[in-house]
């Protein structure tokens, strides 16, 4: 199949399949004597595995070494725990951070009462903390 047809089937772009195969997380594939690359199924398969991941948000380098694992998976699945704890980790940290810029975003919307009589409180807050001064989302620490 030709790489229109294999970016169809895998629903993506023909850039995704390029920049994948540039990155060599999927196998280039021959060339036709036209010099059209001919992909096989193999190369869907290799690219849905790589899509999956990327949907799971496993940085490229990781999904690297997850390809290499599920190449030879004898005695892998220690590597791949440990790998997958470790991103289990980041997500959490992430969620974690999410969390607190969520609480930030609430307190600074808080802090306008939508009244256009007077300066609009956020973009007051705002201004502060380009000033670098203490604001609705960023009260001075305690010092």
């Amino acid at each position: 199949m030709k790489i229109g047809e294999l970016a169809t089937r895998a629903g993506c772009d023909v850039q995704t399949v390029r920049f994948y195969e540039r990155e060599g997380l999927l196998e280039a594939p021959p060339r036709e004597a036209s010099g059209y690359r001919c992909y096989a199924e193999r190369h869907l398969t290799q690219l849905n595995f790589v899509r999956h991941l990327r949907t799971l948000d496993i940085p490229l380098q990781e999904v690297r070494q997850l390809l290499r694992y599920a190449a030879e998976p004898e005695g892998a699945c220690a590597q791949v725990n440990e790998l997958l704890d470790g991103h289990i980790a980041l997500v959490r940290q992430r969620m974690q951070a999410l969390r607190a810029l969520e609480r930030q975003l609430v307190d600074l919307r808080r802090s306008c009462d939508g009244d256009a009589s007077h300066p609009c409180a956020i973009l007051q807050a705002f201004a502060a903390a380009a000033e670098q001064q203490p604001c609705a989302c960023h009260p001075a620490s305690p010092g």
